[in-house]
């Protein structure tokens, strides 16, 4: 009989709220606070992302620190003490959800929404006429729009673009303070970027900054019904990876791809063919 070498996973036990919890070492602070069934709001975080610490509204009061942390991206150390809901971390939170809502549209951040009434967030209170993005809707093909009224620099379209997962890096933040935007290399359009079209910066915005035309098309036409859309799981046929892909349909058309977070091929990112390729299945209109 072989001997086998079995690995011992080291963990780490915390105070969350006052209730004991382990869990391995290396976890995050969020990951600690999910096994105590506490949830944390987030922005900038994704699954399938590197932590990019860039919104601040999962922070956590850990005593004896002088400052509110990160808990996407501080790990635990053993006999740490965390508040999720202490006064001073509702109104840190509270403070960043009025921040981006009296400067950018949330209108469709589902989320970023539920949130904000959580926390009783109240943008309104900056005044009548805050400084706001108001910039055009940038449209330059039938897949994806780019809507920067809508955008919070979260980074997560960066990321993904990058190191995460496309490696296209064909998107950036320019600029600086309020000017500050998500940008192609020196501002030239998507077809003259680097851009691959691949979608995945698409798949992680959280407030529809970007958006499929599809659903761009639906929603102008006030035609956007949600609540009335199957989604289904299938396997992509163009070619052998094995790619999953969630098909939301509306009316019996497809209306936009998207792909599971937790499947081991994909991890929710996806290629311009699985993303967009689905017309061929759609019936063709005949006049």
């Amino acid at each position: 009989m072989s001997e086998q070498s079995t690995a011992t996973i080291s963990t780490v036990t915390v105070s969350i709220n006052g209730s004991s919890v382990t869990v391995p070492e290396g976890a995050s602070l969020k990951d600690a606070c999910g096994v105590a069934g506490v949830e944390i709001p987030t922005l900038c975080w994704a699954a399938n992302l590197t932590p990019a610490n860039a919104c601040r509204l999962c922070v956590v009061e850990v005593e004896n620190s002088r400052t509110l942390v990160p808990s996407c991206s501080r790990q635990v150390e053993e006999g740490m003490v965390v508040q999720t809901d202490s006064e001073r971390v509702h109104h840190s939170r509270r403070m960043v959800l009025e921040f981006l809502g009296s400067s950018v549209d949330l209108s469709q951040a589902d989320d970023l929404a539920r949130w904000s009434k959580a926390y009783g967030a109240d943008p309104d209170r900056y005044g009548n006429s805050p400084a706001r993005i108001e910039e055009e809707i940038k449209i330059q093909d039938n897949l994806y729009i780019r809507d920067y009224d809508k955008c919070v620099l979260c980074f997560k379209c960066v990321d993904a673009c990058g190191d995460d997962a496309q490696h296209t890096f064909a998107i950036a933040v320019s600029g600086r303070g309020f000017g500050a935007r998500i940008s192609t290399e020196f501002d030239v359009s998507l077809p003259d970027s680097a851009c691959v079209y691949c979608g995945n910066c698409v798949a992680v915005c959280p407030t529809n900054a970007l958006q499929f035309k599809s659903e761009f098309d639906l929603r102008e036409a006030a035609a956007w019904k949600p609540e009335e859309q199957t989604v289904t799981r299938t396997v992509c046929s163009y070619c052998g990876v094995g790619c999953n892909l969630e098909m939301h349909v509306q009316d019996n058309t497809i209306v936009k791809v998207t792909s599971p977070n937790d499947h081991s091929v994909t991890n929710g990112h996806l290629c311009i063919k699985g993303r967009f390729g689905w017309q061929y299945v759609q019936p063709v209109a005949t006049e």
